[in-house]
């Protein structure tokens, strides 16, 4: 069997085990027997369970954040890149559960080194909705414009809302939404309040509250 084959066997393995146990419970053993291979030859190719771990972290990372890329054309409006991306992020976190368990919560439990690749992951997908939000208020002249502070306060908050939903639809017992409508309950949250702010309507804050 090619080696590139059997290291992704291993890393689907570690995966599933790691999102079931957690780093520390994950045993090695496990996750050789379920890669049906030796536990030598998973230290032969991934050299340690600290280094297996960081792999399965970085290939998820990478995978989602290349599904959210594909899905969003450049060429399209400010608010259908948003929807094409969101829609992409739920339907990628929902077929790999997994996958998302490792990155949303496992990796950020345990600190440096796995912390910092799941912080640049988010950084990147905060960077493409900063654009989009920048971008929604350019070019009809009737939008407001918007501080690159509020900017990128609305970038951070939709990207945590859009992993709260992602966890809130994964982890629940009863019908499972789709990947279409948990984006559209997000964009009818996030577009309709930026459509009113860069409109000129804002929600004033109680006087001396």
């Amino acid at each position: 069997m090619p080696r590139a084959v059997r290291e992704r066997q291993m890393l689907d393995a570690a995966v599933e085990v790691f999102a079931r146990r957690g780093y520390r419970a994950a045993s090695m053993d496990e996750i050789a027997e379920l890669a049906g291979a030796s536990k030598p030859l998973v230290y032969l190719y991934l050299n340690s369970k600290e280094e297996l771990f960081s792999a399965c972290i970085r290939r998820e990372a990478e995978s989602l954040i290349q599904e959210i890329r594909a899905a969003v054309e450049p060429g399209d409006s400010a608010d259908r890149r948003l929807w094409c991306g969101l829609r992409a992020f739920f339907a990628h976190t929902a077929e790999h559960p997994a996958g998302w368990a490792v990155l949303s919560c496992q990796a950020r439990t345990h600190g440096e080194p796995f912390a910092l690749v799941v912080a640049e992951l988010r950084q990147e997908i905060v960077d493409v909705v900063t654009r989009l939000i920048a971008e929604s208020t350019q070019g009809d002249g009737h939008a407001q414009p918007l501080s690159d502070r509020e900017v990128s306060g609305l970038a951070h908050a939709l990207v945590g809302a859009a992993e709260s939903l992602a966890g809130w639809a994964n982890n629940r017992t009863g019908a499972v939404p789709s990947a279409r409508e948990t984006a559209a309950t997000l964009m009818n949250v996030a577009w309709v309040g930026l459509e009113n702010l860069t409109g000129g309507r804002r929600w004033p804050p109680p006087a001396g509250s």
